[in-house]
């Protein structure tokens, strides 16, 4: 069950290698169909349906891409809120959200290439039957088809099951890369560095506490996360820039293992974490005199 459920979590493939392969199949596939319809065509359409069929795919596609739009900003604010009720999920939020609008971006350029090639082949269609024809004909179904699947797989990846488990073992691949067994550390030893440290940035952020009502009826504050307690502290001085990047990153780290990651660390890890919370405690010590 373990080996199934981290098989999950690595299925999310990043958004370039997304890009680049679609970009692939849109290019071969335009080539390919562009050469066999000036070669050896395997249908001929007439005027008619060469108009009908641009003028339904260009529909279809605007409609279908306007639904998933429409559908995606509902679930961004799903997300938002999830965020706002657990400060762990925010960095695996963050990763989605980051995701998710290079996709959004590379569909709507998708999106409107096939636009564009639906009027050329339209506007075009009353002029004398060409090679150039054909070729925005192949090129249009073949921008038709592949936004249509990119389109799919999009919402596929946005509603996956575990897309946070892929989030967050996606940042724990990338801020502890050097997981091997024979250099695998204690995860007990980091967890207690990390709880030290945490408590020396409640300590520290007793003096901000009160600038965060949550309410001017309620009067209730809000306990600031432990990024917007690292962001203040270096933001007044009390930190330097190293320590609140190396700050930053264990904290994504561990909210990344508490959401599905690997519970593993590297032994550099628990190492560093050991140096930043010295630091950190010598830094605050310093400024409180």
């Amino acid at each position: 069950m373990e080996r199934d459920s981290r098989s999950r979590t690595t299925l999310v493939v990043s958004a370039g290698f997304f890009i680049k392969l679609s970009v692939f199949f849109f290019i071969s596939s335009s080539v390919i169909a562009s050469a066999f319809g000036i070669a050896r065509p395997c249908l001929v359409l007439n005027e008619n349906q060469i108009l009908y069929l641009f003028s339904t795919s260009a529909q279809v596609i605007a409609a279908v891409y306007g639904l998933t739009l429409t559908g995606f900003l509902f679930f961004r604010n799903e997300l938002t809120r999830e965020a706002n009720e657990d400060e762990t999920l925010e960095e695996p939020i963050d990763e989605l959200e980051d995701r998710y609008f290079k996709l959004l971006v590379y569909i709507t350029i998708l999106v409107a290439i096939t636009l564009l090639l639906a009027n050329l082949a339209i506007s075009h269609e009353s002029s004398q039957r060409t090679n150039l024809s054909t070729i925005i004909i192949n090129t249009g179904q073949s921008a038709y088809l592949v936004a249509f699947a990119s389109i799919a797989l999009f919402i596929f990846d946005v509603t996956a099951p575990h897309r946070i488990k892929g989030a967050s073992q996606n940042l724990q691949n990338e801020l502890d890369p050097s997981r091997d067994p024979k250099a695998r550390g204690s995860l007990e030893a980091f967890i207690q560095n990390y709880n030290q440290i945490e408590r020396l940035l409640a300590e520290a952020g007793q003096l901000y506490q009160s600038f965060t009502t949550a309410s001017s009826q309620a009067r209730q504050t809000k306990r600031i996360s432990n990024m917007r307690l690292a962001d203040i502290l270096f933001r007044s001085e009390r930190i330097n820039s190293s320590l609140h990047q190396r700050l930053r990153d264990l904290i994504t780290l561990r909210n990344a293992i508490i959401h599905g990651a690997e519970p593993i660390v590297s032994q550099e890890i628990v190492d560093d974490s050991a140096r930043v919370l010295n630091e950190l405690r010598g830094s605050l010590n310093s400024n409180s005199r």
